[in-house]
């Protein structure tokens, strides 16, 4: 987990790079959560403006540990979503950038439909941009950040990495 061997677009808060155990089996979606899919845990259907095919953003941390509750699910911790995005590759991304991952220099200046670009080996889409992906915090539960991953359509391409980390007020929306 960390800043790949050669990478040169690493921040500081992603050094250095460092073996994790993941001691229990875990699932991720395919993709996202999408709008359609936010919208039956709201109780309701997507908007007539909304394309229900985006990934659903503006949801806080707390919204989106609600959202995965009420599905039976849980926020990755960030060893499993890295673990997950790298799919056993042990480079910055899965495939070269514009393949795998939609980034302000790519994006036509919107979201993307989920599926967009190129899976990860596990089939695992997303993964990088698009839409920033909350995780759920090992340790304590005090302090007042939580992270993000994986970039999304509005920052620049370096930030669509597996080893990139973001860290926000988890009343911040993603």
């Amino acid at each position: 987990m960390g800043c790949s061997l050669g990478d040169g677009e690493c921040n500081d808060n992603e050094e250095p790079l460092h073996p994790v155990t993941i001691e229990r089996g875990f699932w991720l979606g395919e993709t996202e959560v999408t709008v359609a899919a936010y919208a039956r845990y709201r109780g309701g259907a997507a908007g007539k403006d909304e394309n229900p095919s985006l990934p659903v953003v503006n949801v806080d941390w707390w919204d989106a540990t609600n959202y995965c509750k009420w599905a039976g699910l849980g926020l990755p911790t960030e060893e499993e979503w890295e673990y997950a995005a790298r799919a056993k590759t042990t480079s910055p991304r899965y495939g070269p950038l514009d393949d795998v991952a939609v980034h302000s220099e790519n994006s036509g200046s919107r979201l993307n439909p989920v599926r967009g670009k190129q899976a990860n080996a596990w089939g695992l889409y997303d993964m990088l941009g698009n839409a920033w992906e909350w995780t759920d915090p090992v340790g304590p539960p005090s302090g007042n950040r939580r992270i993000e991953r994986g970039g999304a359509w509005n920052v620049l391409p370096k930030y669509a990495r597996a080893s990139v980390r973001d860290p926000a007020d988890p009343k911040a929306t993603a």
